[in-house]
């Protein structure tokens, strides 16, 4: 009997080391597990660790206020009732930092995010940004889904822990019931987040998948639209392409050619620039209203360039000036004389050639691009010398003679030698001045020389004007300069002079005047 007993005491002693063992053994593993629990990166663990504490501190701030009550009404130690308000301030200071994990603490993370501003594709460029919009749904979809892998991984580990606490539990039931219970409680807030999470996500796949479907619809269309733009701009310019082929075809005038492609062009701008336009502004109104605001201000604040593009319509329109045309420009007192190489927007492009403003004005300076604003049409004087084709201008020379020269001669001389120089020229005149008759009112014009003889303070002024190259008129001038000087140094009755001399009274014996040496012919005109 006593060796039975004995045998029972070593089997006790024995199974009791093994639970202890078996004990110990439960413990390190929980701890292992809490260990992993505590120190993971887990965002669900951190919210629902912030939410515990959220629950910790009400507790412990309704224990204090308890307490302060108690001393209040017993007028306890003074010195126990500072430091219980001070550690009550504190607390409350902290719940109020947790205030958002009071109820819901994976509020944020199971909740479906709202889809709102979604784009409405209505032009091309809106196609980047409906794309990137897509973009960043599937964003938000792809970390929903890796908050729903970390919850299935803490659960994983709850329920490992919640195995051990059973096992626990049932070897030492007084003392592992409250962390059991408490684990089932922790359990079954993740397993209804994880729910949630689910519902959420399916629920958003769907939305994204819907948004998806009507962006893609939106962006084919606005392609089809965009190839349908494309393809009347296409055709736009192909027609002007055209039309500028058979202008160069059966137009041999390479001025008229010119100014006609220019316009193509300037037309062919503006019909794509209107293709563009009303194919992706939605409200016209909208525009008219803010052309015409901005319209206003930029009138005031660059009315030299809006007037310089009038003027460009100016000239377009009437045709008063042509590309080739030889014209006369002055402003400030300078005088350009020059062939117009380009009517541009803003500017009229004049190359200056060689003529007397060469001489009087430029100090012999000559072939200069002259840049000249449309506007100067508006409020200068430009001088086109070949209007309507016009091939021909009066040109002028004259000769000062003494008061006792044959002044009848001088004008025949004059005349038969400006007639034989210029006769081309006059006939060329002759048939312009009838086309002329076709568009201005215009008077019977006689294209012969005209030379007069005018008296002046010291002498007789001959002046000579006749009809010469509007574009090379300085060749003729010279060559009728010269034979009239010979003419008039050959006449031993007509005395050429810059200037008379004036009479001296102290001479008693006045003599026979000679002629001064001869001076250069005074151009008149410019060209």
């Amino acid at each position: 009997m006593e060796l039975m007993l004995r045998g029972l005491l070593v089997v006790g002693i024995f199974l009791g080391m093994l639970e202890a063992e078996n004990i110990a053994d439960l413990q390190t593993k929980l701890s292992h597990l809490q260990h992993q629990l505590e120190t993971s990166d887990n965002i669900w663990l951190k919210k629902f660790k912030n939410f515990e504490s959220y629950g910790k501190i009400s507790v412990e701030i309704q224990k204090i206020q308890e307490r302060l009550k108690k001393l209040q009404e017993e007028k306890g130690d003074p010195l126990e009732i500072s430091a219980l308000k001070h550690s009550l301030q504190a607390l409350q200071h902290q719940e109020k930092l947790l205030d958002l994990y009071k109820t819901h603490p994976f509020k944020d993370l199971v909740e479906k995010p709202t889809i709102t501003n979604m784009p409405n594709v209505t032009s091309p460029f809106g196609i980047i940004g409906a794309l990137s919009f897509i973009k960043s749904l599937k964003i938000k979809y792809t970390t929903m889904q890796g908050h729903q892998k970390s919850l299935h991984q803490v659960l994983e580990l709850l329920a490992q822990e919640l195995e051990i606490l059973k096992e626990l539990q049932a070897l030492q039931p007084k003392k592992w019931a409250t962390p059991l219970y408490q684990e089932q409680i922790r359990i079954i807030e993740f397993s209804n987040a994880q729910s949630l999470l689910k519902a959420s996500l399916d629920t958003y796949a769907k939305d994204i998948q819907e948004a998806d479907q009507s962006i893609k619809t939106q962006i084919k269309d606005q392609l089809f639209k965009l190839l349908y733009v494309l393809l009347g701009a296409l055709c736009s310019v192909l027609l002007a392409w055209g039309l500028k082929k058979l202008s160069h075809k059966y137009l041999y005038d390479d001025e008229r050619s010119y100014s006609i492609n220019k316009a193509i062009n300037f037309v062919n701008a503006n019909v794509i620039v209107l293709i563009f336009l009303f194919s992706y502004l939605e409200n016209v109104s909208y525009l008219v209203t803010a052309i015409g605001f901005m319209g206003a201000g930029f009138a005031i604040a660059m009315r030299d360039l809006f007037m310089s593009v009038l003027g460009w319509m100016t000239l377009i329109l009437r045709g008063n000036l042509h590309v080739g045309d030889r014209v006369q420009v002055s402003k400030d007192g300078n005088t350009y004389v020059g062939d117009v190489l380009d009517i541009s927007m803003l500017y009229i492009t004049i190359f200056e050639d060689v003529t007397m403003m060469t001489y009087l004005k430029n100090n012999g300076r000559a072939g200069r691009i002259i840049f000249v604003p449309n506007n100067y049409i508006f409020t200068g004087l430009l001088s086109n010398c070949s209007h309507l084709g016009s091939k021909t201008i009066w040109d002028s020379l004259e000769f000062f003679l003494t008061f006792d020269s044959n002044h009848q001669k001088a004008v025949e001389i004059a005349t038969q030698i400006a007639t034989t120089c210029a006769q081309t020229y006059s006939q060329m005149a002759q048939a312009q001045f009838s086309k002329m008759r076709t568009k201005y009112a215009f008077r019977n014009v006689d294209a012969s020389p005209k030379v007069f003889i005018m008296p002046e303070k010291d002498g007789m002024r001959l002046f000579i004007s006749y009809l010469a190259d509007a574009y090379n008129a300085l060749p003729l001038r010279s060559v009728i300069s010269l034979q009239v000087l010979q003419a008039f140094l050959k006449s031993k009755d007509i005395f050429v002079s810059a200037s008379l001399k004036p009479k001296i009274e102290e001479d008693p014996e006045p003599k026979e005047p000679s002629p001064e040496p001869s001076s250069s012919p005074i151009p008149q005109n410019p060209v």
